[in-house]
């Protein structure tokens, strides 16, 4: 009976980790295609498929990190992707500490009405925010996504923080107010360190967003090409050679613009799993 048991045990053990297998070949497989297309040439691209380059080269890297339009487009993009994470932490935290902190009528339809502005596709706002940018003078500069991104990024920072907000315990405010700070010192000093993980979390998720953004950049920068953001600039690529296909350039670019972001969730992965896992628990 206990080697019976004891087989089961082996069985679901090697059977879950070969679903963990799959499913990491699955998610990762399109990136290692990208990754090794990068270094790869023209000739040997189009002649045959192979998972290794037979003839590797950093040619593709060297045109994308010589090309201007590119490293420009890369400033825009860590400009409007980290003003967008901050403003969105800005506004989504107060808003946050009012719906999972302070009582008043509505507060639950409301957070639930801010959750449903994220089952809108972007496609059926766009022309609302074109007529809004327009109307502040701002339609082609780096301002009309930092003003229009936040649509996509807020509901989100606002959902995971006031969960966070709910979850802290009631003595710790009443400790402060005991103590005579003032709601803004209360929110500033005592809770807003408390939640360090998910303005983490929330953060690095809006700049993530706000980075792969290419529907809004397209359409509000479409005027001023200097103004890009990368994703639009790598979809405008024409390639090293005349009538060329640039795959290998874009997938050296996608690299180039990847790796980053692959590295900052290496470096705050423990935050981010602490902000996720804690939200769910004490939302």
């Amino acid at each position: 009976m206990m080697n019976q048991r004891r087989i089961n045990d082996i069985l679901r053990r090697v059977l879950f980790y070969f679903l963990v297998f799959v499913i990491a070949v699955y998610a990762l497989f399109p990136f290692y295609w990208a990754f090794s297309t990068s270094f790869k040439t023209e000739n040997e691209m189009f002649r045959r498929a192979t998972y290794l380059p037979q003839e590797p080269t950093l040619k593709n890297y060297e045109y994308v990190l010589r090309d201007n339009t590119f490293l420009v487009a890369l400033r825009n993009s860590a400009f409007v992707a980290g003003a967008t994470s901050v403003l969105s932490l800005m506004i989504g935290s107060f808003a946050a500490y009012a719906l999972g902190r302070l009582r008043f009528r509505g507060r639950t339809a409301l957070l639930y009405i801010v959750l449903s502005m994220t089952m809108f596709p972007a496609i059926s706002i766009l022309s609302g925010l074109y007529s809004i940018v327009r109307e502040l003078g701002v339609f082609g500069t780096p301002f009309a996504l930092i003003l229009t991104y936040p649509v996509f990024t807020l509901p989100f920072t606002v959902w995971v923080l006031t969960s966070f907000f709910k979850g802290l315990p009631a003595e710790i405010e009443q400790a402060a107010i005991v103590d005579g700070a003032t709601p803004f010192q209360r929110f500033r000093l005592v809770l807003l360190p408390l939640i360090a993980p998910a303005l983490v979390t929330t953060g690095l998720l809006a700049f993530v967003s706000s980075w792969n953004e290419y529907l809004f950049a397209l359409n509000f920068t479409i005027t001023n090409p200097e103004y890009q953001t990368v994703p639009v600039a790598i979809a405008q690529f024409s390639g090293i050679d005349a009538l060329q296909e640039p795959i290998a350039e874009i997938m050296a670019a996608a690299m180039v613009v990847t790796i980053p972001l692959v590295l900052l969730v290496l470096i705050f992965q423990k935050r981010i799993v602490a902000g996720l896992t804690a939200g769910a628990v004490k939302g």
